[in-house]
């Protein structure tokens, strides 16, 4: 083999190597190696050379030259369809996810079995709010890769929200034959069989999250208000005293036990917990003020106290 050829394979395969671990120092190689390939006139695909410095560049925070580097791609073959990919990724992840979309659609279109490009497609328009096209492109992904568990998982998420239960159950149960031990799976099973009016499955399947997962706050709180819609507040407490102890930063946690204190008439508990709340989240002091569930709090000393003094 010519030495500089191996020189340069050389470069090139040790930069990808490193590409994750040691960024800044993969890309130190991977200019080397264009250095040799330039300068030496190489017989080596140009374009994968650019798409690697193009992840190089999005991996060290270098947006605009990683832009710049899936363009000049763009430049030596329109039709490449991975580097329309990673622009949309870039603008994706910036939450430009019009501009992602766009990308995302070309790349679909120049590679029509491009299933990555269907689900962050799908992701996009789910960020973004349009719920039928996320469905349409979640269903695509999962039919080009059977395997794919976040497919099942996000498009039974995707119909939940969208009151299309029956399909969201079809997709979960799909997502769990796939991966029957993920906690994010069991949670939205759990919220589906809810929705379905099966409040019993659902406390078995967040159950089940929590022993996969103790640190998701939001399990803690959809299992508590099935026992506040039953009644049992004590129950409720209890559970959403646990979350908070594995997840003592969910501010939210804090303001759901005060509000299921006051249903237990335990109201110096419940101004405490609305305080901690209020003092970590703005939004939550904001949206404390019209909610009817706390003014049996509102004459309260402690309450006055610290919530005028907020106002104040």
């Amino acid at each position: 083999m010519n030495l500089y050829l191996f020189t340069f394979k050389f470069l090139y395969l040790l930069a990808g190597v490193l590409v994750n671990n040691f960024p800044r120092l993969s890309l130190g190689l991977y200019n080397r190696a264009i250095d040799v390939y330039l300068k030496k006139g190489l017989n080596f695909d140009f374009i994968e050379i650019l798409l690697d410095i193009a992840i190089n560049l999005d991996i060290l925070g270098m947006k605009d030259q990683a832009v710049q580097s899936y363009k000049k791609a763009i430049e030596i073959n329109p039709n490449e369809a991975r580097a329309y990919y990673g622009l949309a990724i870039i603008y994706d992840d910036n939450r430009e996810f019009s501009k992602a979309i766009e990308f995302y659609q070309k790349a679909i279109e120049l590679d029509p079995y491009y299933s990555k490009a269907y689900f962050f497609m799908a992701n996009a328009f789910d960020e973004n709010g349009q719920k039928q096209e996320a469905a349409q492109y979640y269903e695509k992904a999962a039919e080009l890769d059977p395997t794919h568990f976040w497919a099942f998982n996000n498009l039974a998420a995707v119909y939940e929200e969208t009151g299309q239960y029956d399909k969201a159950l079809a997709a979960i149960r799909k997502g769990l034959e796939l991966e029957p031990e993920h906690f994010k799976a069991l949670f939205n099973a759990g919220v589906i069989m809810n929705r379905l009016g099966y409040p019993r499955k659902a406390v078995e399947y967040y159950r089940q999250s929590l022993e996969r997962n103790p640190r998701y706050s939001y399990t803690y709180l959809n299992l508590s208000l099935i026992h506040l819609e039953e009644k049992d507040y004590q129950k409720a407490v209890e559970v959403i005293s646990k979350g908070i102890k594995y997840v003592p930063e969910a501010s939210f946690l804090y303001y759901n036990r005060a509000c299921f204190y006051v249903h237990l008439d335990m109201y110096d508990l419940a101004v405490k917990d609305l305080i901690i709340a209020s003092d970590m989240s703005r939004e939550l002091e904001e949206y404390m003020w019209n909610d009817r569930e706390l003014d049996p709090l509102r004459d309260l000393k402690l309450y006055k106290e610290h919530f005028k003094a907020t106002v104040s």
